[in-house]
């Protein structure tokens, strides 16, 4: 089994966790974390997500001055971690997130980014 199976089966199996976590599925928001900030709604968990990214640049700061990676290890699998439950509430997952990378992949950052900018404004011309 290669390691990028079983990243995938990692984020997939934490994905199943917090999708057992919703209301609709039993959440109990006294119970467990995810199901407390998915009854609060987006603007709960999009405020950790703004927050755990700040802690990820905090962290690169700090490392870059230390040398010790160990936070922005941590602050990282925070921010993946609040990520996964904004995926779980737009009905996403990991894996939209990895097919969306695997489009991605070959294209330069550059053409990525002017793509999306032309496919946008078409998107506004409609």
């Amino acid at each position: 089994m290669s390691a990028n199976t079983t990243s995938q089966d990692a984020l997939a199996r934490l994905a199943a966790v917090i999708e057992s976590r919703k209301a609709a599925n039993g959440g109990d928001p006294n119970a467990s974390y995810v199901a407390r900030l998915l009854s609060k709604g987006p603007d709960a968990f999009l405020k950790k997500i703004g927050e755990e990214a700040t802690e990820v640049v905090m962290a690169a700061k700090d490392a870059d001055h230390s040398g010790d990676t160990t936070k922005v290890v941590r602050e990282v699998a925070d921010l993946w971690f609040h990520s996964m439950i904004a995926l779980a509430h737009y009905g996403l997952t990991p894996a939209d997130v990895i097919a969306e990378l695997e489009r991605r992949e070959g294209t330069s950052g550059i053409e990525e980014k002017a793509l999306r900018k032309v496919l946008d404004r078409e998107a506004e011309t409609k």
